[in-house]
């Protein structure tokens, strides 16, 4: 009886017990809370104004790391509720002014957990990474940051970028077309995707048309349209082009060079020259413009104009043995078309008007039309003391020859008796 009497004894204060602690706490712990979150808020009103006001003192007068502790006592304390933003913003920026980027993302991404739609955060993080070489998470934040701001084209570019940084030309490709498909006329991205076009052997031709179709007043763009037309083999299209950049700036001597390439290449050789001609009215001392002037009149067999541009380019500089290189080119040219099968006096006189600026040409350093000379020496075509010998008494008397038939009517040069002669 007694062993029984003792086991409901202790099954009453077991049950008693359990009772106590299912008893709701009475009203003084709660009391006792709200008066330590009103401490902490009275705490808050004295030490938070003064604490922002430190780190905004530390931070004028760029002391980082003393901006740094006042930042940290401030979101210790809780002082970063009113304005998380400037508050998160401005202790990643001290950390970045130290060059610790882990500490700067480690914050941002605290502060993103309290304002997980903050732009100004999420691009402050996007340097952080960027600053850590971490591509992966900076392009995933560069994502997020796309969602929160669809229309802003700044970041879509720099997201392409980084994809073309990553050697992934056909993402960065999509999202400069995301860019041209809202403003087409935005010229960083026209310029990129062409290159990008390059780099991955697409034809870009389309978009630098497009490009200047949408910036007609560019010069720029028309001269980079017309030199991948050229290219192309496109000529034609090419000297569309850049009679339009022409009309839009009439001193562009790359314009007015490339349009007399582009005729050239049409074929139409007239047209070629008078572009190189006005090139030449803008830069009258090029002596190179003459040259080319020259050899377009050549290769047109319009020798007459070509031989007076050699004299001109000749003028310019009397010590450039290229000139005389072409002008002796232009008495060769034509000695080869004049010539009968049978070499006649004029054709000798012409091939020694060649042989001789040949020959001025390489004495000052310009061998380029040694093989045409060699070939005037080796199949004796040259003017010499047995042509002078058989000419009439008249001609003799008069101390010259030139050449009279009708092939070489445009040659007014005289070829002068040579004392061995």
């Amino acid at each position: 009886m007694k062993s029984i009497h003792i086991i409901k004894i202790i099954t009453i204060a077991v049950a008693a017990l359990f009772l106590s602690m299912c008893v709701p706490p009475e009203d003084g712990q709660g009391d006792e809370d709200a008066a330590y979150e009103a401490y902490l808020d009275s705490l808050r009103d004295v030490r938070c104004p003064r604490l922002l006001s430190s780190a905004a003192e530390y931070y004028k007068n760029r002391d980082w790391q003393s901006t740094i502790n006042v930042y940290r006592d401030i979101v210790d304390l809780g002082c970063d509720r009113d304005d998380p933003q400037e508050v998160y913003q401005y202790y990643a920026i001290a950390y970045e002014f130290l060059g610790e980027y882990d500490s700067s993302e480690f914050v941002l991404v605290k502060g993103l957990q309290l304002l997980p739609n903050n732009v100004q955060l999420r691009k402050r993080l996007v340097y952080a990474y960027s600053k850590q070489n971490k591509k992966d998470l900076q392009i995933a934040e560069l994502n997020r940051l796309i969602e929160l701001m669809p229309n802003d084209l700044d970041i879509v570019m720099d997201l392409s970028e980084l994809y073309g940084d990553q050697g992934l030309y056909n993402d960065q490709i999509d999202f400069l077309e995301q860019i041209l498909e809202k403003d087409p006329t935005n010229e960083k991205a026209q310029s990129e995707i062409a290159l990008v076009y390059e780099k991955t052997g697409k034809d870009p031709l389309d978009v630098y048309r497009k490009r200047f179709e949408n910036n007609s007043d560019n010069v720029s763009y028309g001269l980079d349209l017309a030199d991948r037309l050229l290219s192309n083999d496109e000529p034609d299209e090419a000297v569309d082009v850049l009679n339009k950049v022409i009309r839009l700036d009439k001193t562009s001597k790359l314009a007015f060079r490339k349009l007399g390439q582009a005729y050239f290449s049409a074929d139409d050789l007239n047209k070629s020259s008078n572009a190189y001609e006005e090139l030449f009215e803008l830069n009258p001392r090029d002596i190179n413009i003459a040259l080319k002037i020259c050899d377009v009149n050549t290769a047109n067999q319009k020798y007459a104009k070509a031989l007076r541009w050699a004299d001109k380019a000749i003028s310019i500089d009397r010590n450039n043995g290229e000139s005389y290189g072409r002008k002796g080119n232009v008495y060769y040219k034509s000695f080869q078309d004049c010539r009968s099968p049978a070499i006649s006096l004029d054709d000798r006189v012409v091939a020694t008007f060649a042989n001789r600026n040949f020959n001025k040409a390489n004495e000052l350093g310009y061998s380029r039309f040694k093989y045409s000379n060699s070939w005037l020496s080796e199949n004796e075509v040259l003017f010499k003391k047995t042509q002078w010998f058989m000419l009439d008494d008249d001609v003799k008397n008069q101390g010259y020859v030139t050449p009279r038939s009708s092939c070489y009517n445009w040659i007014n040069e005289k070829l002068k008796k040579e004392s061995k002669w």
